[in-house]
């Protein structure tokens, strides 16, 4: 019996990575690199780097990548300010649920940018656990995350499910034992899930498929 449910935030639960894109490729920008949509998909979705690393080919400095990583900070919260969308279905998909599992949001955001972000979603009631950055060492797709929530939530892997949109968070979840439902994005519909429990076009066949199939 599924007693646990754990989301990913960005990607699933809010539209970020356009605008994470956008505060990287402006301040690269500054310094004469041109961040392309590809290179960011290659390097920050699909290897989990930091695209301020390219700066080092340029001869950067790990001090003058510090400083470039806190502009960047300053401005992706900016951003996040003027307005997070909260992606089609989300908090219908949510309400359905509420109630019928242990909810909770496991994300590599920094409180930071997490608490920014849902300012003004109202999705934050839904959940009994959250767990962001901080919360842990190794971030995904080392199973860390996961397994700290399984242990928070007190359920075992095959009674709690992930809802992810990248390869590296369904590389958590496998290693960390839990089945995994994809919801791909227009940033992640590139990478190749094999292992995924399932992959929805969209969120709200969640409802009917946890009710078919894990209720």
């Amino acid at each position: 019996m599924l007693k646990a449910i754990f989301w990913d935030n960005d990607g699933i639960l809010v539209d970020t990575e356009a605008l994470y894109y956008q505060a990287n490729r402006d301040i690269l920008s500054t310094i004469d690199i041109r961040l392309t949509p590809e290179q960011y998909r290659s390097i920050s979705l699909d290897q989990g780097q930091s695209v301020l690393n390219l700066a080092r080919y340029k001869g950067y400095s790990d001090d003058q990548i510090t400083a470039l990583r806190q502009t960047r900070d300053t401005c992706y919260i900016q951003l996040l300010k003027q307005g997070v969308r909260i992606y089609p279905g989300v908090e219908e998909t949510l309400r359905a649920l509420h109630g019928k599992a242990a909810m909770g949001i496991v994300t590599s955001s920094p409180k930071s940018y997490f608490n920014v972000m849902h300012r003004q979603t109202g999705l934050l009631p839904f959940f009994n656990l959250i767990l962001t950055r901080e919360d842990f060492t190794r971030t995904k797709p080392d199973p860390e995350p996961y397994l700290l929530a399984l242990k928070l939530a007190g359920t075992k892997p095959e009674e709690s499910l992930v809802i992810e949109d990248t390869l590296r968070g369904l590389e958590a979840a496998k290693a960390a034992g839990i089945p995994c439902i994809i919801i791909p994005n227009e940033l992640t519909k590139h990478q190749h899930f094999s292992g995924a429990e399932k992959i929805l076009s969209q969120i709200t066949d969640l409802v009917s498929l946890i009710d078919n199939h894990y209720i």
